[in-house]
């Protein structure tokens, strides 16, 4: 079959292990970014699969459209960048792995580094460094200080874990279902949304992006923070309400935000309040790039295409193209 994988910025997934799964079948990597659709659509006229990496590129029906070749779709987790009514419409099957049971625990890794990094200000240290001076500050150590872990799923329950272990009182707010695997794992729950904002020291974002959770940070909870908080998200950008984390920094409260995700991706623009700030810390959409990451996911995506090319395809999201 003749396979399109898109977005793979580093030209890493032809040296993952798991890519001589695709063995025999005609594979097109593709390194930059593009969502103009004629681009796409020329791009993508042959291609039979598309493999996408994560939410990069948005999958929308005027692109579906105009790829009269394609059959099948091959990604993993969730899946708000794929119309896939469209899909469903022209017959194209998108089967994308959920992975239940099993964290991103690079994600997870990550999220402690940004904390980390932004309690003991590394990165301004460093460019301190860098520029001829000396130490520019004093940090904050985390021991003691209460983390908050809004939305306790498979990767909040990992980054509570690694509270618990540099000796922070750990306190969740979340859906009622998550708060009771919370308690049942030992962990505090918060009575109130403002009781959570106005005492964590720490607050990490863990939520999935779906309508009921866009926004879901308000200005108002934000402004309940304290002077001396840091918040950080690593999920994703729209979980808080447009312009509200920009506008709280500049109130002062929160003091402090670390950040992996921008409403727009790639984000380019060097003039982004967000990276004028002193007390940010940013970093390009690291969470889940990693090798052993890799490895994992297009394991997934891989043995995908393979089900696919054997006449039994899996994680199917939208079965009724089955019945065609």
């Amino acid at each position: 079959m003749k396979i399109s994988i898109l977005d793979d910025y580093h030209d890493t997934v032809r040296t993952l292990a798991c890519f001589g799964k695709l063995a025999g079948h005609e594979v097109t990597i593709w390194n930059d970014h593009m969502q103009d659709v004629d681009a796409l659509a020329q791009r993508l006229a042959d291609a039979e699969v598309l493999v996408l990496i994560r939410e990069r590129t948005a999958i929308r029906a005027p692109l579906i459209e105009r790829l009269p070749k394609l059959r099948l779709i091959s990604q993993r987790s969730v899946y708000p960048h794929i119309d896939v009514e469209a899909c469903t419409r022209r017959g194209v099957i998108v089967s994308s792995s959920q992975h239940p049971g099993t964290p991103s625990y690079a994600t997870a890794e990550l999220t402690w580094g940004l904390v980390l990094a932004a309690m003991r200000q590394i990165p301004q240290q460093m460019a301190s460094l860098k520029a001829g001076r000396w130490q520019i500050g004093v940090g904050s150590t985390l021991r003691g200080k209460l983390l908050g872990i809004y939305g306790y799923g498979r990767i909040g329950a990992v980054v509570a874990g690694y509270g618990r272990a540099f000796g922070m009182p750990v306190t969740v707010w979340a859906r009622e279902a998550s708060l009771t695997r919370a308690r049942a794992d030992g962990y505090a729950t918060a009575r109130s949304k403002e009781e959570f904002f106005a005492q964590c020291d720490v607050i990490t974002l863990h939520m999935r992006l779906v309508e009921s959770t866009r926004g879901i940070v308000r200005a108002a909870d934000l402004a309940h923070m304290k002077p001396t908080a840091l918040i950080v998200n690593t999920s994703r950008a729209p979980l808080i309400g447009p312009g509200a984390l920009v506008a709280a920094l500049r109130a002062g409260r929160p003091g402090f935000a670390a950040v992996d995700v921008y409403e727009q991706e790639p984000m380019r623009d060097t003039d982004h309040p967000l990276l004028r700030m002193d007390n940010v810390v940013c970093t390009p959409h690291l969470g889940y790039v990693s090798r052993e990451e890799y490895e994992v996911q297009f394991t997934d995506i891989f043995d995908q295409i393979a089900a696919y090319a054997a006449g039994a395809p899996i994680n199917v999201v939208n079965p009724e193209v089955l019945n065609r």
